[in-house]
């Protein structure tokens, strides 16, 4: 039997097995199926055959409606850094409950908020709050293509700036309707060709520093400070989309590298699990959202400055949050990363860690990743081959490839994800291995 009719047999097997082992996760899947398109009302947790349907979460672990338990090395895709039940997170929202839901007013926590972020992050002199990190994005593209009066908004395949600006493919049908110019994602040569070619017409630079739903893929400390280089010279508004990568440093990786955009974008795990986004920068360019002055731009929002997310989002950044707790789950991340790799390398399986500190990508392929265009040998079936083997092991993470350390996960925890994963290669190095 050759490896490419092993590997789809073994693969088929396992699917046979997740669906044997969880009736109940596919009974509620096709009842919500009435109601919900396919069962779903955010596409990213959608999965074949079905996915699983999780009940409770307490610590780093969280369980299915089957019973299953699972380390949850998926943290919410980020915005979970803090665990399911921070005991100080919950106290803060308990006391925003108790103060009154909805008080149709500013509330004191969204000054206190705000003063927290514009402290911690360099590009960020004032601040404003949204539901989310796609709205914080799509108004600091408003906010720059009325501050230099041009339309065009410069991005990079294979990146994920929210639910209506994703470009993993080039262009989405859903996509808000602005003009884009799409980029290759650390080519330093074709970037610079692009932006000097169209000068006249771009508006802002829009990257992530680590390109997460891309793949996990860092950007280069040069490559980041061309554009930095670039768009000053060009007087082009360069955004820093740190939805992610915020808290891959205590500063961010503005603040890791040194190179300070003009506009950033912040959403996910800062609004301590709840509901949260927020877009910052220079104060000439925030002041366009200053409703003292006659000329202002609109920017409304009902629950912008909810109490509930601005009271978590205060006890996340100003207590929980400190630089050596930062530091010590960036450092875990990239020796998980380290040894997983090692592990891989030794046995020679195509399988690929990639990422920065706490956020890792997982691709089956040995060649060098620099944009999503390497990803395209990656061979999909070891990667889902990987997550059901590892889901039945008690461990989830995203079936497409995506790990994302909480502040709850420790030593043991991680030991355990990498006594299983070597467990999974000898298994399945047969069938997977390039030998």
């Amino acid at each position: 039997m050759d490896n490419n009719h092993a590997l789809n047999t073994a693969l088929a097997s396992a699917r046979e097995d997740y669906i044997a082992s969880h009736p109940e996760s596919w009974r509620q899947f096709s009842a919500a199926q009435q109601h919900l398109p396919g069962g779903n009302t955010r596409t990213v947790l959608f999965y074949e055959p079905f996915p699983l349907r999780i009940t409770s979460g307490d610590g780093c672990k969280i369980r299915d409606v089957d019973g299953f338990e699972y380390v949850n090395f998926l943290g919410e895709y980020t915005a979970g850094l803090f665990g399911h039940n921070n005991q100080a997170i919950r106290d803060a929202v308990v006391q925003a409950l108790d103060n009154g839901i909805s008080l149709s007013g500013h509330c004191q926590d969204e000054a206190r908020l705000a003063q927290l972020i514009c402290n911690r992050f360099p590009s960020v002199d004032k601040v404003r709050f949204t539901n989310s990190g796609t709205e914080a994005n799509m108004l600091a593209i408003t906010a720059a293509r009325h501050y230099t009066s041009r339309q065009s908004v410069m991005v990079f395949r294979g990146a994920y700036h929210g639910g209506l600006l994703s470009f993993a493919h080039g262009t989405n049908p859903v996509n808000a309707p602005f003009e884009y110019l799409i980029g290759t994602y650390n080519d330093i040569e074709k970037t610079r060709q692009m932006i000097r070619s169209h000068t006249a017409d771009i508006a802002c630079i829009l990257v992530e520093p680590v390109q997460g739903a891309g793949g996990c893929i860092p950007a280069s400390e040069t490559f980041l400070q061309v554009l930095r280089d670039e768009a000053r010279e060009a007087r082009i508004v360069l955004i820093f989309d740190e939805i992610m990568t915020s808290r891959l440093a205590p500063a961010g990786m503005q603040g890791y590298y040194g190179i300070i955009p003009d506009m950033s974008t912040f959403g996910k795990y800062m609004g301590g699990g709840l509901s949260f986004g927020a877009f910052g920068g220079k104060s000439e360019i925030m002041d366009l959202f200053d409703p003292t002055h006659p000329e202002s731009m609109p920017h409304a929002g009902t629950f912008n400055n909810n109490v509930l997310t601005m009271a978590a989002g205060v006890t996340a950044l100003g207590s929980i949050l400190t630089k050596s707790r930062l530091k010590a789950l960036n450092s875990r991340g990239n020796e998980l990363r380290s040894t997983l790799n090692r592990v891989a390398a030794q046995q020679g399986i195509p399988i690929q860690f990639t990422g920065l500190g706490s956020m890792i990508g997982i691709h089956a392929t040995v060649n060098p990743i620099t944009s999503i265009d390497d990803l395209e040998q990656s061979d999909d079936r070891i990667v889902e081959l990987l997550f059901l083997d590892m889901l039945k092991s008690g461990f989830y993470f995203a079936r497409r490839g995506f790990i994302s350390l909480m502040l709850t996960i420790g030593d043991k925890e991680v030991t355990d994800l990498i006594n299983a994963f070597e467990h999974f290669v000898r298994d399945r190095k047969s069938i997977i291995s390039q030998d």
